[in-house]
């Protein structure tokens, strides 16, 4: 244990009063555990101050302990802030402070949620974008600056309702700094404060910190969210700096209506930068679009440019006879069926002339250009004349057609034969899609016909799936393994969720099986939830239930999961392997799931990632040394003394090219665990 390293392990109290149960994270301070509160009952997070190296020099032990004080002094003054993760208290313990904050259950931060269900949507993206800018703004209205906007300092928590994600909380003020306030800058000797890839650039080049750099990182951020990378990823700390500074960011792939903002939020003069004020009105339109109202008539009322009595007496009459125009003017009754778009981005016009912009003309005249209302002129060789009216004045008909116009009558004829056309068409269409929903034995297929299967599927279903086109995009054809090991299953049902409609399905399956879920997906290093929602005409087939599916993020899972496996159970990939399996490895190439209770030789504690870059062959003499830096056992309560760091690679991840890395304990003697280990 380093010098001057507070002990740390479950069942440690802490300043007589919090009784620590696991760790739930670390960051570049230390490291964060779930804690009991003894006094109030309730469970709170704390963060611990952790140095790692013996000989850590004196300037460096002071800007920590310095850093974690301003941290609790800036977030407490955010506290009442809704998207601000809480904080309680700062106390001393055994001479080094640590952080009583708001424990935020179900939560999961922004980096861990793309790694593992992959690039959001941009419309979740500016929801996101827009509670963290907010947050941001309430800081930098105190004058405070966070200095280090990432993924992983966005946290995403259930609501009360229990929508997964709906929270969004910014927290680590670990290296914020009011500078108006003279404080101290706890910089480390050459290192840059905030990190690489996602500092502006008047930072990496020494600059002060400023609203316009936090701005920057958010934008780094919500690239990151929407593209599944970075702006400016590369394989060095050093390479990102540098790209940071001299490079323009990649042009985003998945970024939609996001690109301009980004575009804008990325700028490297901070004096260029789109401002807060501006960037939250852009995320808010993406959030909610801005529709064009239709015009909303009051079908009692009669338009404000209607004419004499005698024309008023006109219009009855005509309506009376089936037509509802008189004169040059819409009447009440024709005006919502002559409501039309001249554009996909023009607003309707009720009263059938050009445009709501222009005036209407004069009661009883019809200036050259304007048409009356009524249904677009068809070019077809049956309509394409032009209509000249012959009715006679004085039958209350209205006066007479211009050129351009058409006969009231023919017209109504006309969109009652295309009426009758359309119904005949969307009935025929609805027959077919009821016949294409339904089995060889008459009965609808429970997911539609994309996904294909006859079946309602069960708990435990093992699943292959073939995505039209690129994974979690539309439904996926499903086929159903009985084996669970033989066509090599991308994923597995592990919950059906009941519905009382097809409605509650579509509306809540998703949410559901996100939670229903979570635990499995939080022990395993790449996979995503995916909520198999039953189709209207399938409900009843379905069993009336949503099947929750884990699927593999980037590929197959390649055999059951969670609680679906067996003891015995021989592991053919990484990929199954999920935290907290204890393992039987008689070889280096061969792992059995074995229980926990008895002896074995390793056990999962969690995953890493190696660079990009590193091939098969060669990961497997790194990955040791990755875990030993990354998934430390010490962190999880084993003496460094008896225990070392393994790990075990899958090809799998080098064909999805997520590089992932299973990281477990094992004595350091080889010899077996679990009779007095943690």
């Amino acid at each position: 244990m380093a010098s001057g390293t507070p002990q740390s392990g479950v069942g440690r109290v802490i300043a007589g009063r919090y009784l620590l149960l696991n760790r739930l994270g670390s960051g570049a301070m230390g490291h964060v555990w779930l804690a009991h509160d003894q006094r109030l009952a309730c469970e709170v997070a704390v963060k611990e101050i952790v140095f790692r190296d013996a000989v850590e020099a004196v300037e460096e032990r002071t800007a920590r302990v310095a850093r974690a004080r301003a941290e609790a002094r800036h977030a407490a003054g955010l506290r009442d802030h809704p998207h601000v993760v809480t904080v309680h208290d700062v106390l001393e313990h055994e001479g080094l402070p640590w952080i009583v904050m708001e424990y935020v259950a179900g939560a999961l931060d922004l980096r861990e949620l793309v790694r593992r269900r992959g690039p959001l949507a941009p419309a979740e993206c500016a929801r996101i974008g827009l509670a963290v800018l907010d947050a941001l703004t309430a800081g930098h209205e105190r004058g405070v600056m966070h200095r280090d906007v990432k993924p992983a300092n966005i946290l995403l928590a259930p609501d009360r309702a229990g929508a997964p994600y709906a929270r969004v909380l910014l927290t680590d003020y670990g290296i914020s700094i009011q500078p108006d306030a003279g404080e101290t800058r706890y910089t480390l000797t050459s290192a840059l404060v905030g990190t690489p890839g996602y500092l502006a650039p008047e930072r990496a080049t020494g600059g002060p910190p400023t609203a316009a750099a936090d701005l920057f990182s958010l934008g780094c951020t919500l690239y990151y969210a929407v593209e599944g990378c970075g702006p400016f990823e590369r394989d060095t700390h050093l390479a990102e700096v540098t790209a940071v500074v001299l490079e323009e960011p990649r042009p985003p792939m998945r970024a939609g209506a996001l690109e301009p903002l980004l575009a804008s939020m990325l700028v490297k003069d901070p004096a260029l930068r789109i401002t807060a004020s501006d960037t939250a009105a852009a995320l808010a339109a993406i959030v909610i679009p801005q529709s064009h109202p239709r015009t909303r008539l009051d079908l009692g009322s009669r338009p404000p440019w209607e004419g004499s009595d005698a024309t008023t007496e006109t219009s009855q009459r005509q309506a009376s006879h089936g037509f509802g125009l008189a004169s040059g003017h819409g009447g009440a009754g024709e005006a919502s069926s002559t409501a039309r778009y001249d554009g996909a981005s023009e607003a309707p016009t009720a009263s059938g002339y050009r445009g709501a912009s222009e005036a209407p003309p004069a009661s009883g005249s019809v200036p050259p250009g304007w048409a009356r209302p009524g249904p677009p002129v068809v070019s077809s060789p049956s309509y394409g004349h032009d209509v000249l009216s012959s009715a006679p004045a004085g039958r209350g008909f209205g006066p007479p057609l211009t050129r351009g116009e058409r006969h009231p009558r023919r017209s109504h004829v006309l969109r009652a034969l295309a009426a009758c056309a359309l119904g005949l068409l969307l009935a025929l269409g609805g027959v077919w899609y009821a016949m294409a929903q339904r089995t060889t034995d008459g009965t609808a297929k429970p997911y539609g016909d994309a996904v294909a299967l006859t079946h309602p599927l069960k708990d435990g279903d093992c699943v292959v799936a073939d995505w039209p086109g690129n994974p979690f995009q539309g439904a996926p054809r499903l086929t159903v393994d009985p084996t669970c090991a033989e066509k090599t299953p991308d994923g597995q049902v592990m919950a059906v969720v009941p519905n009382a409609s097809a409605d509650e399905a579509r509306g809540r399956g998703t949410a559901e099986c996100e939670q229903r879920t979570r635990e499995i997906r939080e022990k395993l290093a790449d996979v995503r939830s995916y909520a198999l929602v039953p189709t209207g005409a399938g409900f009843e087939a379905a069993g009336r239930r949503t099947a929750c599916l884990v699927l593999g993020a980037h590929g197959p899972v390649y055999g059951p999961l969670g609680d679906h496996r067996k003891p015995g159970m021989r592991f053919v990939d990484t990929a199954n392997m999920q935290k907290r399996d204890c393992l039987d490895a008689p070889s280096l190439r061969a792992a059995k799931l074995v229980s926990c209770a008895g002896t074995h030789d390793q056990q999962v504690l969690g995953f890493t990632r190696l660079s990009p870059d590193t091939p098969l062959g060669r990961a497997k003499s790194l990955s040791d040394a990755a875990c030993a830096r990354d998934v430390p056992p010490k962190d999880y309560g084993y003496d460094p003394n008896r225990y070392e760091a393994a790990s075990w690679t899958g090809k799998s991840a080098w064909t999805s090219g997520t590089h992932l890395v299973v990281c477990t304990v094992r004595e350091q003697n080889g010899g077996t665990m679990g009779k007095d280990g943690p």
